[in-house]
């Protein structure tokens, strides 16, 4: 697996949540969720590896989606309360957000994203959502067919944005 963490200069009333143990993190990633409530949200997710990506997203409460992710057990995991600034609030628009076996969470707005949106478009990626995030998700895909170092590639992704924001990634199958 891989993890990465980054912060560009901001942080807005989304909340990320990440954690790496040998134990079961998923209540982890649901309490530190719970403790960013106070901030206000419209909708929650998370993402783990087990070994396979796996998401779960929720347009209600975090208590929503902890009834639904009650049994799922994993060591590595990322997790999101998202405030809409690109698209309604919805299970949809929720964070995380997945290309390929990679998944994003994202604070903040992506200024350029259209521009960005409509180059992978045209490259073939197929948009599930109306958020800027969903266009992190796919960069760094594409970034990675060129430079397959999780690291490297978010570093040169983040260099195509212009923003300012913090994002967590895991990708499956890197060790």
């Amino acid at each position: 697996f891989a993890f990465v963490f980054l912060n560009f200069g901001l942080v807005d009333m989304c909340g990320i949540v990440a954690a790496i143990a040998r134990r079961n993190i998923v209540p982890v990633l649901i309490e530190g969720l719970k403790k960013l409530e106070y901030r206000g949200y419209d909708s929650a997710g998370l993402a783990v590896l087990q070994p396979q990506l796996t998401r779960v997203r929720s347009a209600g409460r975090v208590a929503d989606l902890a009834a639904q992710v009650e049994g799922l057990v994993a060591e590595i995991g990322i997790a999101h309360t998202r405030w809409a600034t690109h698209g309604v609030p919805s299970e949809r628009n929720a964070h995380p957000h997945v290309s390929n076996s990679l998944a994003v969470v994202h604070n903040g707005i992506i200024e350029n994203f259209s521009e960005i949106k409509q180059r992978l478009t045209a490259a073939g990626y197929v948009f599930t959502s109306d958020t800027d995030t969903e266009a992190i998700a796919h960069l760094i895909t594409d970034t990675q067919k060129t430079t397959p170092d999780l690291f490297e590639a978010v570093r040169l992704a983040k260099k195509q944005l212009i923003a300012a924001y913090a994002i967590a990634v895991i990708h499956e199958g890197d060790n």
